[in-house]
């Protein structure tokens, strides 16, 4: 065992030592890639099941859709508290309760058992603010610990590792499910999520914390700063955009599948197919993407959501879901990998030296989770009026919309952030505490 641990340090030391200083990535930057892949192992097994235990218990997907619905409109205020927290004590305490309420959220699956269909509000106001909590420090500590040298190969590589705890889980978790009888394995799979967020949270403790000393928060000035920014603009309107499809896409799959198939494990072997093609797209992303090529990532993949939905407009059969899969897998990474590269890259360019990031966060998730909601409740709306045969048509209609995030994301704006520099300098002494922020930082 020791020898195979020795020759995997040694591959690493190798493969790094062949990657450009510049793009290299930092002790911090590992840690975080690993904690991320333990809490998407947890995640992925959890999450997956918990939309498939709703299904089973109600059979209802107006009950499915609410419940993310809900999930996502609670998730924008999380955020903001979530910032708050970031700027006053360090992301990493944000981070750490996010880890610790998913752990406290899905045990509190685990001792509801069947009651989670009659209390499934309460749990996805809960399911909202533990993630929100989570995404809030981790994205910002993506920020801190990547560069613009290196930025699109982290990303890349933090999909990889998300896509393959993403591959794992659902496999572990649909063998888990079949080997027990009725619902306890659905139990057992939200018991070994929490210990996965445990290892998670333990080795957190790598990552010091760096408190701020620049603790202004500046969410209430974001509105000025869209006016002004037109490129911060752009992007936020895209994670909207991108969350119209979004919505849809994380949860309906797998209930169109298990309606199909009927069996749990069969999804979770699926998903190892998709994971395992979405990790195959990042590794292409992590060698050859680069900032000019992002108007071109976003045209090829919508151009592939278009395309797969095709399949599903034509017949709704096992071979076609399938195949709608199969084209979203590919495509999805490389659509979410350009997005956030190019917001990152924007976020360096705003005001005040990268104090910005957390407020930035912040509004990144309210536009991607409105997307969301919106995309949920049109979705329901239209079944509810026109039976399920709109399905495709609707997942048509928003993979169409994706082509406006080409406009949005190449639009840019030179000498924005001197104008925007100037204004919150000019507003936020009289609103800072000690009415100094405009000038401290």
């Amino acid at each position: 065992m020791g020898s195979l641990g020795q020759w995997a340090k040694e591959q690493w030391s190798l493969r790094r030592e062949a990657v450009p200083e510049e793009r290299r990535l930092s002790k911090e930057a590992g840690v975080s890639l690993f904690i991320h892949f333990c809490f998407q192992f947890g995640a992925s097994m959890s999450g997956v099941f918990l939309t498939l235990y709703l299904w089973r218990l109600t059979h209802s997907l107006a009950i499915n859709g609410i419940y993310y619905a809900v999930t996502y409109a609670v998730a924008p205020f999380a955020f903001a508290l979530g910032g708050w927290l970031i700027k006053r004590k360090d992301r990493m305490v944000t981070y750490r309760i996010g880890i610790a309420m998913t752990a406290a959220f899905y045990l509190g699956v685990v001792f509801a058992g069947e009651k989670v269909a009659e209390y499934y509000l309460v749990f996805a106001v809960l399911n909202g603010i533990s993630s929100a909590f989570y995404w809030a420090g981790y994205l910002t500590l993506m920020y801190d610990v990547s560069t613009d040298s290196n930025r699109i190969r982290f990303l890349a590589i933090n999909m990889v590792l998300f896509t393959l705890g993403g591959l794992i889980g659902p496999a572990l978790a649909g063998f888990m499910i079949t080997q027990s009888e009725g619902l306890q394995g659905y139990t057992l799979v939200f018991g070994t999520a929490c210990f996965m967020f445990l290892i998670a949270t333990i080795v957190s403790m790598k990552i010091p914390l760096k408190p701020s000393h620049h603790k202004a928060y500046y969410l209430k000035f974001t509105g000025l700063l869209m006016h002004r920014s037109r490129a911060w603009l752009h992007s936020l309107l895209a994670f909207g955009l991108m969350g119209l499809f979004q919505g849809m896409m994380l949860f309906l799959p797998n209930i169109l599948l298990f309606q199909l198939v009927g069996r749990e494990d069969l999804v979770g072997y699926l998903g190892v197919l998709y994971a395992g093609l979405s990790i195959g797209t990042n590794l292409f992303l992590s060698r050859f993407g680069s900032e000019e090529k992002a108007v071109k990532f976003i045209v090829i993949s919508t151009a592939g959501f278009l395309f797969a939905t095709c399949f599903l407009i034509w017949k709704m059969t096992l071979f076609t879901v399938i195949a709608f899969m199969i084209l979203y897998s590919v495509c999805a990474p490389l659509q979410g990998n350009t997005i956030t590269s190019t917001y990152f890259r924007i976020i360096g360019r705003l005001p005040l030296k990268g104090q910005l990031r957390v407020e930035s966060v912040v509004m990144r998730e309210v536009f991607l989770n409105g997307g969301r909601v919106v995309s949920i409740f049109s979705l329901l709306g239209l079944m509810e009026y026109a039976g399920d045969q709109v399905l495709p048509w609707v997942l048509a209609a928003a993979s169409l919309l994706q082509i406006g995030l080409a406009g949005l994301i190449s639009s840019r704006e030179e000498g924005e952030g001197r104008q925007a520099h100037r204004l919150l300098a000019r507003t936020g002494k009289d609103n800072a505490p000690g009415g100094t922020a405009g000038t401290r930082l």
